[in-house]
């Protein structure tokens, strides 16, 4: 089935020169610099690659979910994952909830700034003693009239130095469970906020940070949708921040495959180029197999969530299947590289690191392996909750 309009077409091809031109040149300073300049999202949203699902009326395009699909594989393409980690937080991991749940004072403060690449969000959900069991974070949100005190740290936030605001998951009513949890949008210039960067073996050009909450006092209205409905809110909206994982998979995958091969066509061993040797060959078949059928299975997903229709078993054997595989595309490319492969000076040294990130964020192998093994196993029922 094909999924891409002549419009669709269009759109790669334009927003392939673009990055081309304006992104593959920078990409070795940006992973040396470990910071991508804030210029490059404000190029791009001049350009209207950012906001391509966002209303109109908030700057966007009101266009499909496969032009998002486009916009990471293409961006995957160059070959940083913190290059495209960046843009799927601010598009499908944080700004979302504003969107869907937010009051219009919210989506009118941070959304046309996303849109336009003026503003970097991020999500902030993870605790140094606290990952995949969100009813169990700290974070404390009290109230205090016309305004909420926050204290509690969060971790591992992907964009938490040099974002703007984070959505962050707090604790409005400890002793009422999963719900007491509500999301509360914090601007990260506030008092009282220390961020602190965090070193990591991949994703180079994207900043990763622990954020600390010490009395930092944030407006009531930043409370996204209703007090207690936090949780409810990030379960509808984790299948889209693990969905977004696949096309920059394939992204990613595909531009492995393509740089080996050209790699091996003109490398030679023992008179011949390595791509004639049998062993390399079947390797390269397999490969191209398993890549093409996570593919197909992927765009099937992406379509489904285009189409509204909410399915976390299909969504995470997606994210399980493309980010396994990718990391295993990495390993396999980078030995067809042989002693080249483990340098920097060759593309798979920095794929290699940037893909194992990928069976981790936005939950672990095993947490989709426990929640596949819950829906065929106990025949759980994860049903999108309605606001």
């Amino acid at each position: 089935m094909n999924y891409f309009t002549n419009e669709h077409d269009m759109f790669r091809e334009s927003l392939r020169t673009f990055l081309n031109k304006e992104v593959k040149g920078n990409i070795e300073k940006w992973e040396s610099n470990q910071k991508i300049p804030k210029e490059i999202w404000k190029k791009m949203g001049d350009q209207g690659f950012l906001g391509l699902c966002y209303p109109e009326k908030y700057g966007g395009s009101g266009l499909d979910f496969f032009f998002d699909v486009i916009l990471f594989e293409e961006m995957s393409k160059m070959n940083s994952g913190g290059f495209v980690i960046t843009q799927q937080v601010v598009q499908c991991m944080s700004s979302p909830y504003i969107l869907k749940y937010g009051s219009e004072f919210l989506k009118n403060k941070y959304l046309p700034g996303i849109i336009s690449g003026e503003l970097i969000g991020c999500i902030g959900i993870t605790e140094p003693d606290t990952g995949s069991d969100v009813k169990n974070i700290k974070t404390r949100a009290e109230d205090k009239g016309d305004y909420f005190l926050l204290n509690g740290s969060k971790t591992f936030i992907t964009n938490g130095m040099y974002g703007d605001f984070v959505v962050t998951v707090v604790k409005t009513d400890p002793n009422n469970g999963t719900k007491g949890i509500s999301l509360i949008v914090i601007d990260l210039n506030s008092k009282g906020i220390n961020r602190t960067k965090i070193n990591k073996l991949g994703w180079h050009s994207s900043d990763t940070a622990e954020i600390s909450f010490d009395n930092v006092k944030v407006p009531k209205e930043n409370l996204v949708g209703e007090k207690g409905k936090g949780f409810y809110y990030l379960m509808n909206g984790l299948q889209l921040e693990r969905l977004c994982f696949v096309p920059s998979c394939i992204g990613a995958m595909e531009y492995a495959m393509s740089e080996s091969i050209k790699y091996m066509k003109q490398r030679k061993s023992f008179g011949k180029t390595i791509d004639k040797f049998q062993v390399l060959r079947h390797k390269i078949a397999s490969l191209s197999s398993e890549i093409e059928s996570v593919k197909v299975f992927g765009y099937y997903c992406c379509e489904l969530y285009n189409k509204n229709e909410y399915d976390v078993k299909l969504c995470s054997m997606a994210k399980l299947l493309a980010t396994e595989l990718h990391e295993k595309v990495s390993t396999e490319c980078l030995q067809f590289f042989g002693g080249n492969g483990f340098s920097e000076e060759y593309p798979m040294a920095r794929m290699y690191r940037d893909s194992r990130v990928g069976t981790i964020g936005a939950g672990t192998s095993e947490i989709m392996k426990e929640i596949i093994s819950k829906i065929v196993l106990e025949e759980t029922e994860y049903k999108e909750i309605k606001s």
